[in-house]
């Protein structure tokens, strides 16, 4: 309950609303057009890569930046967070999903909100096809985070926020080709209220929290594995444990450079 007395925490879950809601408006914004005009896909690519990385490079000192329940899933399954920050990370991201969603909405006009709702399977892509592949893009997704902002790596690596930036991009073009790219299921949940439109909805959740949690076991258990015990990472996520508190004491003096953008 420390965490629920802390103004850091409700800080942070705020920080999570506020840059889940930018993402979203920015990113599903360059995806509307008119009912006649094409959509580029690089245009599209390119504003949800920008968007993220602006966004953790934001936030990303406040609450880490997670901004996709699927990299807060992540971090749960690598012991690094608590059960109950967790929770609230994942409904400030749907709610400020939601409110970034509806902003759009009003400044909209009629005739070009018929791509909000821009999670749609293309043509002869199958359910088990898309939900492959929200897998791979978001564990790769997932894999970059946790290796670009692991404070165990010392020495200069360039921005976290802009690597991970770069991730999201690459996800989209090629996921736009067949799921029309989830990778966050915060930010296909939104457009998907404001539209009423959850015709295979469950794929953008199912794909890229199972992506996610791969990509945290692939990275923290077999990739750089973190030494813990079982009880240690029981007491993180109960939150009786600041999670990287032996690293801290065990490295204390040395330089770790990633460590203001640390997720």
């Amino acid at each position: 309950m420390w965490e629920f007395k802390s103004m850091s925490f409700w800080r942070a879950v705020l920080a999570e609303f506020y840059g889940t809601m930018l993402f979203v408006f920015f990113g599903l914004g360059a995806s509307l057009r008119s009912t006649s005009g094409p959509l580029n896909v690089l245009h599209v690519a390119f504003c949800f890569g920008l968007s993220a990385a602006t966004m953790i490079q934001s936030v990303g000192h406040i609450s880490g930046g997670h901004i996709n329940p699927a990299v807060t899933l992540a971090y749960l399954i690598g012991s690094q967070m608590s059960l109950f920050r967790a929770v609230f990370y994942v409904v400030a991201q749907c709610l400020g999903g939601l409110a970034g969603a509806a902003v759009l909405y009003g400044v909209t006009p009629p005739n070009m909100r018929g791509n909000l709702a821009l999670n749609t399977l293309q043509p002869s892509i199958s359910l088990g096809m898309a939900t492959t592949m929200e897998v791979f893009l978001t564990l790769q997704l997932v894999v970059c985070i946790f290796a670009v902002t692991d404070e165990r790596r010392n020495g200069r690596l360039g921005s976290a926020a802009l690597a991970i930036g770069f991730s999201v991009l690459m996800g989209h073009l090629l996921g736009m080709y067949y799921t029309s790219t989830g990778m966050n299921p915060a930010r296909s949940f939104a457009p998907a209220v404001m539209v009423r439109n959850f015709v295979n909805h469950w794929v953008f959740w199912v794909g890229p929290l199972l992506g996610g949690a791969v990509g945290a076991l692939l990275y923290d258990f077999i990739l750089f594995p973190r030494p813990r015990s079982l009880s240690e990472r029981l007491a993180t996520l109960k939150g009786k444990r600041h999670p990287e508190g032996e690293f801290q004491q065990e490295n204390r003096g040395e330089p770790i450079e990633l460590k203001t953008q640390a997720l």
